[in-house]
């Protein structure tokens, strides 16, 4: 397994981490609004898997466009600063929201999706596009999407685990928002500068 081999899957998993974690982080943000009940937490699943499915359509067609680890990379960017708002934004957009919506359903709906359809849209392009460039073979396409569904999967648990366990108890909410920012974009730069390596992947 080459470098760029790990820094594909190294995308992936963080990537996988990052949902998760927003996912979690956005029903604290949005609590003090709407509540912490079934609605808010349905608007909020229901807005983050179609935000995927649709990450994962527009993935695959992008990765039939001469793909490369800076593009995948250039992904992950994108998605880090996608996700700005939901530091530096989201109480005017919650103020706002929470003015002109009075059903706490569609309050929670229309939050979720003017705070994460963009950054989670684009982190579900990772996956797919993380596919596209290890699959050398036809044959082995089975076998890269099983080991790139896991790596994803496990980033999520990983952050499921950290952010409600610990990360919670011990930084504010705008503080781990930037902190995942700030590391999705040294991951980002760091995959952009490195020469990438095509023969013998795994």
């Amino acid at each position: 397994m080459n470098l760029t081999t790990v820094l594909i899957y190294l995308l992936t998993g963080w990537s996988g981490y990052y949902v998760m974690s927003m996912e979690l982080l956005g029903g604290r943000v949005l609590s003090p609004y709407f509540g912490s009940g079934i609605y808010v937490w349905g608007a909020i699943i229901t807005l983050f898997m179609l935000s995927l499915s649709i990450g994962y359509l527009a993935g695959g067609q992008f990765s039939t466009r001469q793909p490369t680890l800076r593009k995948l990379s250039m992904l992950l960017a994108l998605a880090a600063l996608a996700s700005s708002p939901c530091t530096y934004m989201s109480v005017e957009i919650l103020d706002w929201v929470f003015d002109r919506v009075s059903d706490p359903r569609y309050g929670a709906l229309l939050a979720s999706l003017l705070l994460y359809f963009v950054p989670i849209t684009i982190s579900g392009a990772i996956s797919p596009y993380a596919i596209r460039l290890l699959v050398d073979q036809p044959g082995r396409s089975g076998s890269v999407a099983g080991k790139v569904f896991f790596v994803s999967t496990f980033g999520s648990t990983v952050g499921t685990l950290l952010t409600s366990f610990y990360l919670v108890l011990l930084f504010e909410l705008d503080e781990l928002f930037s902190g995942m920012m700030a590391i999705s974009l040294l991951v980002a730069t760091i995959c952009f500068f490195v020469k990438e390596e095509r023969d013998g992947q795994e």
